[in-house]
């Protein structure tokens, strides 16, 4: 699993996921801070990465496009830290694993998680 961590995110959850054995990169390492969203999209789904957003866009970008790449996983809590979230959003990246190696959108809520297959 490899993560591609929106610019909505702090970069601290790089080593944060690190530290949890999952690869990752942020945004800003590798694009423009300004880019917009399709392009982050393009280069996650030319790279093979799943993207880490807490951004809905990226939902509308799947059931715009019907594509069936890369998995999205949405987090949405008020505070976005590792620190605060982070044991939650590895334990539903585990449980959701098989889903999104084939392809899936993952909501991340405080008390629930969801996964839908795509595409959408």
């Amino acid at each position: 699993m490899r993560l591609l961590i929106d610019m909505n995110l702090s970069p601290l959850w790089v080593s944060f996921f690190e530290r949890s054995g999952i690869s990752s990169v942020h945004w800003s390492t590798v694009g423009a801070c300004d880019a917009p969203d399709v392009q982050l999209f393009e280069f996650a789904r030319l790279n093979g990465y799943m993207i880490f957003t807490n951004d809905l866009d990226f939902g509308v970008i799947l059931s715009h496009t019907k594509a069936s790449a890369p998995s999205v996983i949405q987090v949405r809590a008020q505070v976005l830290t590792p620190d605060s979230v982070g044991e939650t959003v590895v334990s539903v990246l585990k449980q959701f694993h098989a889903q999104l190696e084939q392809g899936a959108i993952v909501t991340i809520l405080p008390k629930l998680s969801k996964v839908r297959i795509l595409p959408l």
